[in-house]
Formats: C-alpha cells, sequence, structure tokens
C-alpha cells in the first residue's frame, strides 16, 4: 500500500536540511497542517539506530539512516529483508452485523466474496469514478473488517467513513467505524525475500500457510499482533499491527537477525516503484479513475455486474469505451531520472502527450524508471517517447509494469 505523496519534497523540516533529502523522495508531496507533526511509537528507536528525520503526513519518520544509503537501503531490502515504520497509515476497525454490505457502497470490491481472514486492494470512490484513496481491507469475519488507509488523507478517510456510516446506520443498519490513533497501535511492514524466515521463529502463525493477501490474529514474540502477508515494495513480507506500548519490543526482536535492518521512506518509494505500484497524490487522485490509472482489476467481477459502487456509471462506460489516458510505465536508460510533472512528448511531432506522475532512479535495474499518464494510443509497451528532463528532450520508452518481477508468496 502507498505511503503518502510529497510534492517535490517540500522537506525543508527543522529535522533534516533539504540537501540531505534523498533523491527518490522527489517523488513525494508532503501534506502540511498547522498542527505539531506527531511521533510514531518507533520514535525513540529510530533516532538509536541514526534515523534521518522529516515531516511527512503529518509526522516525523525515517528518510533514511546514518549507516546506509537509500540505494544500499533498496537492494538489501531486494535481497533480505528490511523493517519499514508505517505506523502513521490509519488503521480502522469497523464492526456490526452491516459493515459489509455498507462497505460495498463506498468501494468496489466483491468483500461478500471473500473468504474470512483474506485482504485485498481496493479504492474509496466519488460519484464521478474519481480515486479518493487506496486502501486494504481485510475480512476478519462477517461482522468485522479491518481497513489500513493512507495518512495524508486521514482527514477526508475518516470524515467519508463516518458520514456514509451515519447515513446507512440511519437507515436502521448495524455499523460502527472505530480509528485506532498512533498513541494506540504501531504498524511495521517487514519486507524482503528473507522475511518470512526471519519472523517465524517469533511468532506462533504458520507462516507458509499465511498466502499473500491474507491475514491472521498471534503472537510475535509474545505480544498480540494482526499479522497480514502484504506490502508494497512487491516482494514477499508481511505488515504487523502491533500494540504501540508493545512496538519497540517486537522491532527490536526482529532486528536481533543479521538478516533484517530498518529503512526509510526514500528506500520504500523506489521499491514501490520498481513495483509498478501507485502512490496517491501523484499517480492517482480524485481526477483519476482506476479504469485510466490501469486499475480496473480492482472492480470485482460481481460488482460490475451490480453496478451499485460509486462512479459505477462512467467507470462501466469506461471499461466497455475506452479512455483518453491511460498510467504507463516508462524506462530510461541512462540520465538524470524523470521526476513528477515532467512532459512526455511523441517524439515523431513533438507534440505533448503526457506527464510523467513519479519516478526514480531504479536501483535493482539500473538507469531509471518512472510511471506517467500518456494519451491512449501510446500506451502500448515498446512505444518510444521524449520526455522533458532539464530543459532537454530525453529518449525514454513505455514498458510493462512491474519493472520487476513480483515476488509475493502464493502456496502451491
Amino acid at each position: 500500500m502507498s505511503s503518502i505523496s510529497l510534492n517535490r519534497l517540500l522537506l525543508a523540516s527543522k529535522v533534516i536540511n533539504r540537501k540531505q533529502i534523498a533523491p527518490a523522495l522527489l517523488n513525494f508531496r508532503l501534506y502540511s497542517s498547522n498542527e505539531k507533526p506527531k511521533k510514531t511509537a518507533l520514535y525513540s528507536l529510530h533516532e538509536k539506530y541514526g534515523g534521518k528525520f522529516v515531516e511527512f503526513a503529518g509526522f516525523f519518520l525515517p528518510v533514511q539512516y546514518s549507516d546506509m544509503s537509500v540505494s544500499s537501503s533498496h537492494l538489501f531490502t531486494r535481497n533480505s529483508a528490511s523493517i519499514f515504520d508505517v505506523s502513521h497509515m490509519l488503521q480502522t476497525n469497523v464492526r456490526g452485523k452491516d459493515c459489509i454490505p455498507w462497505f460495498e457502497t463506498i468501494c468496489p470490491v466483491d468483500l461478500k466474496g471473500m473468504e474470512n481472514g483474506s485482504s485485498s486492494l481496493t479504492v474509496f470512490l466519488t460519484d464521478n469514478g474519481g480515486i479518493i484513496d487506496d486502501l486494504i481491507v481485510t475480512k476478519v469475519n462477517e461482522e468485522t473488517l479491518y481497513v489500513v488507509s493512507n495518512a495524508g488523507r486521514m482527514i477526508v478517510d475518516k470524515k467519508h467513513m463516518l458520514e456514509t456510516a451515519e447515513i446507512y446506520k440511519n437507515k436502521g443498519n448495524d455499523v460502527r467505524v472505530d480509528f485506532w490513533d498512533v498513541s494506540q497501535r504501531a504498524l511495521i511492514a517487514l519486507q524482503g525475500p528473507k522475511a518470512a524466515a526471519a519472523l517465524q521463529p517469533l511468532t506462533d502463525i504458520v507462516l507458509n500457510d499465511l498466502v499473500f493477501m491474507t491475514s491472521r490474529m498471534g503472537k510475535v514474540v509474545g505480544v498480540e499482533c494482526r499479522v497480514t502477508r502484504c506490502g508494497y515494495t512487491g516482494e514477499d513480507g508481511v505488515e504487523i499491527s502491533i500494540p504501540a506500548d508493545k512496538a519497540n519490543e517486537v522491532t527490536e526482536a526482529l532486528l536481533q537477525n543479521t538478516d533484517i535492518k530498518l529503512a526509510g521512506l526514500g528506500a520504500r518509494d523506489s521499491l514501490r516503484l520498481e513495483a509498478g505500484l501507485c502512490l496517491y497524490g501523484n499517480d492517482i487522485d480524485e481526477s483519476v479513475t482506476p479504469v485510466e490509472a490501469n486499475l480496473t482489476w480492482l472492480i470485482a467481477k460481481r460488482r460490475r455486474v451490480e453496478a451499485t459502487f460509486p462512479g459505477a456509471s462512467v467507470i462501466m462506460r469506461q471499461i466497455k469505451e475506452g479512455v483518453g489516458k491511460r498510467r504507463v510505465g516508462i524506462r530510461l536508460e541512462s540520465g538524470p531520472p524523470a521526476r513528477k510533472d515532467a512532459i512526455l512528448k511523441d517524439p515523431k511531432t513533438s507534440e505533448v502527450i503526457g506527464r510523467v506522475s513519479s519516478g526514480c532512479p531504479a536501483p535493482s535495474l539500473g538507469g531509471s524508471v518512472a510511471m506517467g499518464y500518456v494519451s491512449e494510443p501510446l500506451k502500448k509497451a515498446g512505444t518510444d517517447l521524449l520526455v522533458n528532463i532539464r530543459g532537454k528532450d530525453v529518449a525514454c520508452v513505455v514498458s510493462k509494469m512491474p519493472f520487476i518481477p513480483s515476488k509475493y508468496y502464493i502456496k502451491k
């Protein structure tokens, strides 16, 4: 799942000098507020291990650590395993005998067809089909849902869920929405090929049975946690929801394994981009529909037939008739990366045909990768384009995503 976005990193925070900011973070947009930034339960642990903090989505979070560059941290995650503090994300519990039909009124997910303990990526939608936020919802059972959504959309998401739930309750339905504060609950993402092997000795959950996009309650170093087989790096891994007062204990126990290190926002961004995963505020927002974002697969089959989700008339028409623009992957073999809002051109006509939504160096591949929106006729992989970087038109090519093979754990 995406973290939030920062606007070309207006990260001129008091915590870290702008010149120290990792280039990969130029993708992000900072969501500022008048409130003092919050600290996650792991703030002191980040300090202990040399975390370099930025103000991000209303929180102080590490962008990287003193012992490792962003690129090195990225490659360590791909080869071993890293812990990311994602406690800033909004964790929500939804309960009540009517919670599933209510949630399906605001998302195109098929919760009724999901098994208990399974999770799904989905989106909140406007009545015009625009994406309010992307999120992961877990169907704990027929009367309980667990939701993780973006910190940068926290106020919007809370308002949206509370208002729509209230309308649903006023019709005689049973729905209760409760949000965990950062002081109550922490969330860490353990990602990488060695993640499961490192975690298994510390938990009573049989990880071999916990396949991608499934979730269980269990003990991790004796602490009752929710463990979900998911993440936003393209690697195998889990997200662990922990009582805030036990977060340091669980994280320190994991760090005793030399195959695990801490990683920050810089590596998280380059990893998700190589994996072809969207970042809210850059690659998707309320002006973009799932079809335009190349996320049509989020519209579940049953929901397409019923067409009862927000924006269904717009989205179903787009599925049938097509759209004018589409999110695509972009590869540059050398030179500086294409950043957000860089102009894309047709090399034959020099006509502007789109813009980059996010981009960064690709440590796993060499060169750099980006995502952007282009006119529909130019979406095919292998199409040559030009991207304007620092006033110069540079050759690039539309590429299939993910840029690297996904390594999610699917039990055979």
